[in-house]
């Protein structure tokens, strides 16, 4: 099914790049300029019209897709999305790099990364909610470990990518 596209010809007033303003200057809402179709140009900030709109179509190429480009469920992607937004803080990223091959508490984590205990603790705890560690009790003492070997080598790959990039050696597979 093709999808229209707006494709603006002629010079942009400042500030406005192929959008217009609707509802006037108070109302701030950006959009295209007319009464609910295309236009015949754009708004510039003096409300003056400027480049004309010349409308074209691209096409939605989906009955190409083959099997294997299809998406991944939308709770899979969510769960990832989740589990990497929780290793962009390079205190969780050294916490997992640090459990990836033995277990500790609080107390050690603290004193490897540097970090305070309560720092460390809320950082294990989002690091658990996101299932990237493991936790078992050893008495009144909590022990964590990474989950599995799928974190272990997702720590390794993404701290061997970054080495990669800031020493310029080549990719490999």
């Amino acid at each position: 099914m093709p999808v229209a596209v707006l494709v603006m010809v002629g010079i942009v007033g400042v500030g406005m790049l192929g959008v217009g303003v609707r509802g006037g200057p108070r109302t701030g809402v950006r959009g295209l300029v007319g009464h609910g179709g295309i236009d015949s140009g754009v708004v510039d900030n003096k409300h003056r019209m400027t480049a004309p709109y010349v409308p074209m179509c691209a096409r939605d190429n989906d009955a190409s897709a083959s099997a294997g480009q299809q998406l991944p469920a939308e709770d899979l992607v969510e769960a990832a999305g989740t589990a990497l937004r929780m290793l962009t803080d390079p205190t969780r990223l050294r916490i997992v790099w640090l459990l990836r091959e033995t277990e500790m508490d609080v107390a050690g984590l603290a004193t490897a990364t540097g970090a305070a205990r309560p720092a460390v603790s809320q950082h294990l705890a989002k690091l658990r909610l996101a299932g990237l560690v493991r936790t078992r009790r050893e008495g009144r003492r909590a022990v964590y470990t990474a989950r599995g070997g799928h974190v272990q080598r997702l720590i390794e790959e993404v701290l061997s990518a970054a080495e990669h990039h800031l020493t310029g050696a080549p990719d490999h597979d």
